[in-house]
């Protein structure tokens, strides 16, 4: 079983295909396997490359809360690429996952070749933060009291989960069980030391502005958390482009991974080909109609 140590935890992944490194990283109520179909697809073209957080075994379970937090999430991306000795990766992360992509963008962007920031948003709307700390508090203790079977049935209902259950029970199923055969401890200590700690997209704002790697970002048109904080991530960072994949929810590459694998591949593709650009300055005159003034625009990175 394939584990790198990172920061004396061992984090189990799974890698398939060959060439330019892209690395997946996963939701909170998912694992590395929750991007089965994308390593299917995308390893034709690409090293892909899935693994699984601190707290979600097979990769180790530290006990002390101050093990699980965004920074260590980010710091991980970069100690399994130093342990897989990668110096740059293209990084898709969903939720949890592309929070931490959006970060690790951040912090070492010189190792990022791209971003996939999918479903992140949640607990950044103002006024809707403390509502939604309290709801991650009353989930880990979920966690902690009822078990993982329990916990995850009422997790996998939730408001932004139920369109993929209707659309496909089958997958639904499968993504509920695999989310069922975690760790509850893990589970309880990330939603603590992560989602109810992290800063709120809206607090990145200087940041993002000043973030030049190519990012895409994709949300579900029924996944309301995400869908503000999407579109201020696409108005902050010049190289973004954000696509919105309609009747869908959260866990938007399994409800549809064909429209998701797409969309992905096209950015990837472009990406390499340098064919990627910043927004053109001229479209942010302050009017729908009247144009600035006319300046050469370097379309390429």
């Amino acid at each position: 079983m394939p584990t790198a140590r990172v920061d004396g935890v061992n984090l189990f992944y799974e890698e398939l295909g060959q060439g330019t490194p892209l690395v997946f990283v996963h939701e909170f109520a998912g694992d590395s396997q929750s991007w089965h179909l994308q390593v299917r697809f995308l390893a034709r073209r690409y090293r892909a490359i899935a693994f699984n957080a601190r707290g979600y075994p097979p990769s180790d379970v530290p006990e002390d809360p101050a093990a699980y937090s965004q920074d260590r999430a980010v710091d991980d991306i970069r100690g399994l690429l130093d342990q897989l000795k990668i110096p740059r990766a293209h990084v898709c992360g969903l939720s949890m996952g592309g929070y931490a992509a959006l970060h690790f963008g951040l912090r070492y962007p010189q190792r990022a070749l791209s971003l996939v920031v999918a479903g992140a948003g949640y607990g950044s709307v103002p006024g809707e933060r403390e509502k939604f700390r309290q709801d991650a508090e009353l989930t880990a203790r979920r966690f902690e009291q009822e078990g993982m079977a329990a916990a995850a049935q009422f997790y996998a209902n939730g408001p932004t989960r139920v369109q993929f259950k209707d659309k496909d029970p089958k997958g639904w199923q499968e993504f509920y069980e695999r989310l069922a055969a975690g760790s509850a401890r893990g589970h309880a200590l990330t939603l603590r030391g992560v989602q109810m700690t992290r800063p709120s997209i809206f607090d990145l704002g200087d940041r993002l502005e000043r973030l030049e790697v190519p990012t895409l970002i994709v949300t579900g048109d029924e996944d309301d958390p995400c869908l503000e904080p999407g579109l201020f991530m696409k108005r902050k960072i010049a190289t973004a482009g954000l696509v919105v994949i309609p009747k869908s929810g959260h866990t938007v590459n399994l409800e549809e991974p064909a429209a998701f694998n797409r969309v992905v591949l096209d950015f990837l593709t472009a990406v390499d080909a340098g064919r990627w650009p910043r927004r053109n300055p001229q479209s942010q005159t302050g009017s729908a109609i009247l144009p600035g003034p006319l300046v050469e625009h370097v379309r390429s990175r």
